[in-house]
This record gives structure tokens, C-alpha cells and sequence, in this order.
């Protein structure tokens, strides 16, 4: 299969081109810097976009059988101010609109588009579990993720299978979430953040990868999927589930007002939570790898 991947330097991407490239497919990559893009994989093609329409990259789509849209400006890099939140939105939107633009423009359209979103599509939603049914939320996150999955729904009117991938907090040592986690155990220090009470769906990188692969591959597969583990925990159980994977105590707490006077509106992310279930994934016949927290974080960071 080859498949073009916009954001495809980012964490999720090298791990998607690297399993990509090892099953054999053909994986080409957008990059804004391509000179910059280091330790990409081998065999991955690098071209430049400016992230915002598709001058110069268009061309490219007559070649690939498969899209998988992940640009957009990380969420957690800084406090949302105002010309922030614009910026984080524009990004995804404008992205959209030209991978939207290349579809229509390519006398061979590519049979699938994987379309990036988050579970925080629902917003808050206390203990109650939320499935692909659920109706999105009213918060600065749900509203996003709404215009982001909306981005690209034009291509469904062209014949393009479209799947939206709703992805909770991918664990990796290699970025994201987990390390960040990590740190304060290392000294001793680690803990809950706010109650405790909020919801932490969470998948591994390998379940990211393989269902992402999964969906890439299933002719039937098209609308929302929730890409998340099971098992969700709450935030209490997944710092006391670190704790014990590292060997360290999780005695400490960091209180909601602490977090919301650091971090400002973007307290959100850590603060608010879905018990989200990957009810249509399971459903399709896609099986984890790692269901359960405790077998995850085992596997990456087990005694380190």
C-alpha cells in the first residue's frame, strides 16, 4: 500500500511510517522542513507543504492508495492564549482543507482517508462511559476536535472511505504524555493530579499503530472509532500503576487550583477525563495487544 501522511514527523507518524515501512508499504511523508525531519525512517519519502494547501504536494495523491491526516499544532506545548487556541485551530483546519483540495484535484483518488481526532471530542463526562455514540462536548477541545473531524468530510462526497481516529493519551517513551509523567517519580515525587476521580483513556503506542494499520486495511471500516484501551483508569489509578511499574511511591497530590493557576485553561487536558470504550474498534475485530494498563506499562517502562 502506499500512503501519504500529513504531521507524519510528529510522534505517532515515525511510529506509523516505521511499521509501514516494515510491513513492506510504501510511506511519504509532508513535512514543512524536510531537512529538518532527523532520524526519520529509512526508506520513508520526505516532501515539503507549507501546512496550509496543496502547492506542490497535490500531485502526490495520484500516486497513493491511502491518506492518514495527522497535522495539526500540539495542544500541550503552552498555555492557550488567545492567539494560541487560533493558531492550534487554524492548523488543523487548514490542513484539512488541503488534503480536502489535493482529493479533488487528483485523477486518482486514494481509497481511504485516516482523519485524526481526540476522545476529548465528548468532553467531560464523569464516571459515565462513552462510546463513538456519544454526542460531542461544549468545551474548547470538543468544539475542536468537531471542526477538525469536519475538515475533511468533503472527500466521503468524492467516494474516499473516510475514518475518524478519536485518540486518547498514547503512551511511548519516546515522547508524548508518559515521559512527562514519568519525571517526578524518578525523585520520589510522583502522584494524582487535581481529585484523582478524572478518567484517563490511554492506549500504547502498539495499539495506536496496529489499529490505525487496521483501519488502513478493513474495507468496511469508515466513521468514528474511539482509540482507546478497554480498560480505562482514573488518573489515581494510572500514577499508582507508574509508581509500581518504576518501583516508586505515589504518595504525592497536586491540587486542581495548583494546576489551573500553572497551566490556565489548558489545565482542561489533565483535569477532565472520558471513560471512553473503543466500542466500534472491538466490534470491527481489532484486538489489543495491551487492554490493560498494568501489561502496558510493563512493557515500556518496566523497572526503569
Amino acid at each position: 500500500m502506499n500512503v501519504l501522511i500529513t504531521g507524519g514527523t510528529g510522534l505517532i507518524g515515525r511510529a506509523l511510517c516505521r511499521a509501514l515501512i516494515k510491513r513492506g508499504d510504501r510511506a511519504v511523508v509532508l513535512s514543512r522542513n524536510p531537512e529538518l525531519a532527523k532520524g526519520m525512517p529509512a526508506g520513508v519519502e520526505l516532501h515539503r507543504w507549507d501546512g496550509r494547501t496543496a502547492s506542490g504536494w497535490g500531485n502526490l495523491v495520484d500516486q497513493v492508495d491511502a491518506i492518514v491526516n495527522l497535522a495539526g499544532e500540539n495542544i500541550a506545548s503552552g498555555r492557550w492564549t488567545a492567539e494560541r487556541k487560533q493558531r492550534i485551530r487554524k492548523s488543523r483546519l487548514d490542513a484539512g482543507k488541503s488534503v480536502v483540495d489535493a482529493i479533488a484535484m487528483a485523477d486518482r483518488k486514494p481509497r481511504v482517508l485516516i482523519q485524526a481526532s481526540a476522545v476529548g471530542y465528548y468532553g467531560p463526562h464523569g464516571d459515565e462511559i462513552v462510546t463513538e455514540e456519544s454526542p460531542s462536548g461544549d468545551d474548547f477541545l470538543a468544539h475542536l476536535a468537531v471542526e477538525w473531524e469536519g475538515s475533511t468530510a468533503p472527500v466521503e462526497m468524492a467516494g474516499v472511505r473516510r475514518a475518524i481516529i478519536r485518540t486518547g493519551i498514547v503512551l511511548s517513551t519516546k515522547g508524548g504524555a508518559l515521559p512527562r509523567m514519568m519525571f517526578p517519580f524518578r525523585f520520589f515525587a510522583g502522584g494524582t493530579l487535581g481529585s484523582g476521580k478524572q478518567w484517563m483513556p490511554w492506549i500504547h503506542m502498539a495499539d495506536e499503530i496496529g489499529a490505525i494499520l487496521f483501519l488502513l486495511d478493513d474495507e468496511g471500516a469508515s466513521g468514528p472509532f474511539n482509540l482507546s484501551a478497554p480498560e480505562p483508569v482514573t488518573n489515581e489509578g494510572f500514577t499508582k500503576a507508574i509508581g509500581r511499574a518504576m518501583g516508586r511511591p505515589a504518595f504525592m497530590r497536586t491540587p486542581a487550583f495548583a494546576l489551573k493557576l500553572l497551566l490556565g485553561e489548558m489545565a482542561m487536558v489533565v483535569l477532565d477525563g472520558q471513560r471512553a470504550i473503543p466500542k466500534r474498534l472491538l466490534d470491527a475485530g481489532y484486538r489489543f495487544e495491551f487492554a490493560s494498563l498494568a501489561p502496558a506499562l510493563q512493557d515500556l517502562i518496566g523497572g526503569k
